[in-house]
């Protein structure tokens, strides 16, 4: 089975969010490749106009369509980034995600990409996460929501999978090559990617 993985760019879009995801689901692809086999995802980058962008670190990158031309998706992805904050507002913008949302199997997003989710109208009575630097300001906003919960790197509910901050979207696009293509794939695509996370400094809690 072919599937179309569309993943959301835009100004001030926080690199890695997506960059990591994309390096999952493109990794995916090659280790069936290296097995002999056909790669089955189409991953593409969707920016609001099709227009190249420029993200949070200035890293400027190329989209393939815009949310008006972009083929139907099997799963999409919302990244996050001070870009956000715009996009919540952005009525425009939230008509076509909820559009490209639709017929997914998969909805997801990367640290406060699940404030845009929300914004759109895609998070009721879900359980969601952030960031953890904006659960308070995610738990606050006037969308209609479930739990917003911290201290978790992903949370699933039904077919909506929203990541904590940045590097935690790696661990939510692995998780959900797993449900793609079964664990044991996903478990080939991260040795592929040499993901085994040794940081030499303790994270503060």
């Amino acid at each position: 089975m072919t599937r179309t993985i569309g993943i959301l760019i835009f100004d001030d879009a926080e690199e890695l969010d997506f960059v990591g995801p994309w390096e999952v689901f493109t990794m995916s692809n090659e280790m069936f490749a290296l097995q002999g086999k056909e790669r089955p995802d189409n991953v593409i980058l969707i920016s609001p106009d099709g227009n190249t962008i420029t993200c949070a670190k200035g890293m400027r990158i190329e989209a393939d369509y815009s949310m008006e031309n972009a083929p139907k998706l099997d799963v999409i992805l919302m990244p996050g980034g001070n870009g956000t904050r715009a996009l919540e507002k952005d009525k425009t913008f939230l008509t076509n995600l909820k559009k490209l949302a639709k017929p997914c199997e998969w909805v997801t997003s990367v640290c406060t990409g699940s404030l845009v989710l929300a914004a759109a109208g895609l998070t009721e009575g879900k359980r969601i996460t952030t960031h953890w630097a904006f659960v308070e300001e995610l738990r606050q906003r006037p969308y209609k929501k479930g739990e917003v919960l911290s201290n978790a790197r992903y949370v699933r509910d039904g077919n909506l999978v929203t990541a904590a901050g940045v590097s935690a979207g790696i661990d939510m696009a692995l998780w959900l090559n797993g449900q793609l293509h079964g664990p044991d794939h996903a478990r080939f695509t991260q040795k592929g990617m040499e993901y085994d996370p040794a940081p030499p400094y303790a994270a503060f809690t």
